[in-house]
């Protein structure tokens, strides 16, 4: 597919920088993985925990991560499960998982610190291109695109005048987010941060509220009419009668366990057997789950 998306001129992103930063100085929220003591694990931390998670899910669970693991050794020296564990119900635990292994490649590679260079974070485990540009940008003040759905969201409507970005991120949308970074490192890691706090508070999915937006008056959206969405339907996640719901009441069981629980307990969770069956064996094949001898089962140890 050809990419047909036209820089934007300097002047014209420059353009945005200026209010949606001085907007972003008034109106943040004050995060705990936004203050200096956070550093660099306290970035990745809530990053791994903010994917398709909202903050005020976040929120508690994070607080209680990094007062049992403050550093990524911390954590590297307990067990995978114990991670499971304290995630919680924040969903998809999986990321539980591979913050556990980037936590032990931190350790092993890098000292313990959480490294700044964005071709060593992209090469730990369980990191991908949009975790390491947050973690280097956010943590470390670096000249990054960080192109979450928040940001692609604001540059899908200011910038090419369409009302939701595409599934996926393409070429053309990095294209074009690298054409919106300001020059300098500092300036730039505040936009990534600004840009993405206007999709969350004000240009939202649905009912944005073009009134409080600081770049209202130039967004292309906004000015050709707010046209509707032209893609694929959007549709809404399901959860309920899911094997994702069954999963989780499977790994609810495990959480509160202290000790191997057998079979027959993981039994009463689901009244259907094949559906149950099906949603167990996909835990232990992801790691999630450990089959012991005699039909029971933990948390992973190893």
């Amino acid at each position: 597919m050809t990419d047909t998306t036209t820089d934007p001129a300097p002047a014209d992103a420059a353009s945005l920088h200026t209010p949606v930063i001085a907007w972003f100085d008034e109106h943040a929220r004050d995060l705990p993985w936004r203050r200096p003591e956070a550093g660099a694990w306290g970035v990745m931390v809530s990053e791994f925990m903010l994917q398709q998670t909202p903050v005020s899910r976040v929120l508690p669970v994070y607080e209680q991560w990094l007062a049992r693991w403050p550093r990524p050794a911390d954590l590297a020296a307990d067990a995978p499960g114990e991670a499971v564990r304290a995630w919680g119900r924040l969903g998809y635990p999986r990321r539980a998982l591979r913050l556990h292994g980037a936590a032990q490649a931190i350790t092993e590679r890098h000292g313990g610190d959480v490294p700044s260079d964005h071709a060593q974070l992209l090469a730990l485990p369980g990191i991908g291109e949009y975790t390491a540009a947050a973690v280097a940008s956010f943590a470390y003040g670096q000249r990054h695109a960080v192109l979450d759905t928040n940001v692609r969201r604001v540059f899908a409507r200011a910038a090419t005048g369409i009302q939701y970005p595409p599934t996926a991120t393409t070429a053309a949308e990095r294209k074009l987010a690298r054409a919106l970074l300001p020059d300098d490192d500092a300036t730039a890691a505040r936009w990534a941060a600004a840009s993405m706090e206007l999709g969350a508070l004000v240009c939202t999915a649905k009912n944005e509220d073009c009134s409080r937006c600081p770049i209202a008056t130039g967004c292309a959206w906004r000015l050709a009419g707010k046209p509707a969405h032209q893609g694929p339907a959007r549709r809404g996640q399901t959860y309920a009668g899911t094997d994702r719901q069954v999963r989780g009441r499977l790994l609810a069981v495990l959480r509160e366990a202290v000790v191997p629980v057998p079979q027959s307990v993981l039994d009463t969770v689901w009244h259907e057997p094949v559906q149950r069956a099906r949603a167990l064996d996909g835990l232990v094949a992801d790691g999630l789950v450990e089959p012991l001898e005699n039909g029971v089962y933990r948390l992973p140890q190893s």
